[in-house]
């Protein structure tokens, strides 16, 4: 940021400068996912089957992207699909399922089967979109979203059928690591195309950041600020936003070793002992506009951490900073460099939330590709796994947990995908 007298803050200058070697390194590569054209003349039939239809909903606004479209590179974007048919779990009293339905020509279904086409499995992908809606908690404060519960169904008619199609499930596969595991083994059985996630990891970023594969990574943190509710619904998003950074660090990714969950005066204590890097919190909170003035340990009441040290010893760090902070956003240290690489993973806010445009996006290539996923679904079986253990570490009085669920490896893709360039207008 300039500063009043038109000049940049040395912080700034520093965070450019390692902006710039960091592009370097890239060799200007600003390419985002690889685009895959659909059938001339022919329209993918898509299937959404949701837990709620309702306004700001994230059903509402992936299915609404697939059928109004939406706005890529500064132009309209229609993707080449036709969504036949719609389920929704809950029908509250600002349901806009029947009348959306109705208005676009969507059969509206009453069970996940019949969404399908039933043994016919008329469609070609299926969207399935369980969050927002009226479902109980548990004791680790977790949301029992059904979306294990409504993924079986799904697969129910692929076994009726003998074949499947590619099912995307926003956001985490499963709040219990040991279904999402199998939510993921089932689809490599069955032998359709899975792929899950968060906005987050495709979103814009300020700046236009992408570490190339092998970068040596030996520390990441990501900062952020929310608490709707249940701490999973937004702690997910930032565990998705460190794994897609650390993911490109040298050696690939090979999995978790431990993970402990920290709250109050416990995460401040944690970073005095270095435990994670004031450094790395103070380089991600540059990047960020919503940075609040004052002292962060007067402004922050609650801290959050989730510390997670991976099997090859690099430290991750996820901080909920309620008060101090709103973006999210990541900050690394690379092993060689003097300063941290940091970038702001920018949403543009409600109702429009145009991060689901790069969402959809990428979503669209998956369907278009016959269910080759943009970016590994073990990611975020990764990123399921970490935080349903942190909510068990919690439980247990923050006690640091192990497992072999943990033990997750995978290769990151070439390119994260991620929204390059204008955000509103004309290229």
């Amino acid at each position: 940021m300039l500063n009043l007298d038109g000049k940049f803050s040395r912080r700034e200058i520093l965070a450019a400068s390692s902006a710039a070697a960091l592009m370097g390194y890239l060799g200007g590569n600003v390419v985002g996912a690889d685009e895959t054209k659909p059938l001339p003349g022919k329209k993918l039939r898509v299937a959404a089957v949701n837990s709620i239809f309702r306004l700001r909903s994230h059903a509402y606004h992936i299915v609404g992207r697939f059928v109004h479209g939406y706005r890529k590179d500064g132009f309209h974007h229609q993707p080449p699909f036709e969504v036949v048919r719609m389920y929704n779990d809950q029908a509250p009293a600002d349901d806009l399922g029947p009348a959306f339905c109705k208005t676009h020509g969507i059969q509206l279904c009453k069970t996940v089967a019949e969404t399908l086409g039933g043994e016919k499995l008329d469609v070609d992908a299926v969207l399935l979109i369980i969050e927002h809606g009226d479902y109980k908690t548990n004791e680790l404060g977790q949301v029992l979203y059904p979306r294990y519960e409504r993924f079986q169904e799904i697969v129910e008619v692929f076994r009726k059928s003998g074949r499947g199609v590619p099912v995307f499930v926003d956001k985490h596969l499963s709040y219990d690591h040991q279904r999402a595991a199998e939510m993921v083994a089932t689809a490599d059985k069955v032998s359709f195309g899975l792929m899950a996630g968060s906005s987050l990891p495709v979103t814009w970023r300020q700046p236009e950041i992408e570490p190339p594969l092998g970068t040596p990574f030996t520390e990441g943190l990501v900062s952020y600020g929310f608490d709707r509710g249940a701490q999973e619904i937004y702690l997910i998003h930032a565990l998705e936003t460190l794994q897609c950074m650390l993911e490109r660090r040298a050696g690939g990714e090979t999995g978790v070793k431990t993970v402990i969950l920290l709250e109050g005066d416990a995460v401040w204590k944690a970073g005095d002992e270095g435990r994670w890097s004031w450094k790395l919190l103070e380089a991600a909170l540059a990047r960020c506009p919503s940075h609040n003035v004052g002292p962060i340990r007067e402004n922050v009441l609650k801290p959050v951490a989730i510390l997670i040290e991976y099997a090859d010893g690099t430290k991750g760090t996820v901080l909920n900073l309620i008060e101090q902070v709103s973006d999210f956003a990541f900050a690394g240290s690379v092993k060689g460099a003097k300063e941290p690489v940091s970038s702001c993973f920018f949403l543009p806010s409600p109702p429009g939330a145009r991060f689901f445009d790069p969402l959809t996006w990428n979503i669209e290539q998956f369907f278009l590709s016959g269910g080759k996923a943009p970016y590994p679904v073990q990611r975020t079986l990764l990123t399921s796994t970490i935080l349903d253990l942190a909510l068990h570490s919690l439980k247990d009085g923050s006690k640091p947990v192990s497992s072999p669920a943990l033990k997750i490896a995978y290769q990151a893709p070439k390119s994260s995908g991620f929204f390059r360039g204008p955000i509103v207008g004309n290229p």
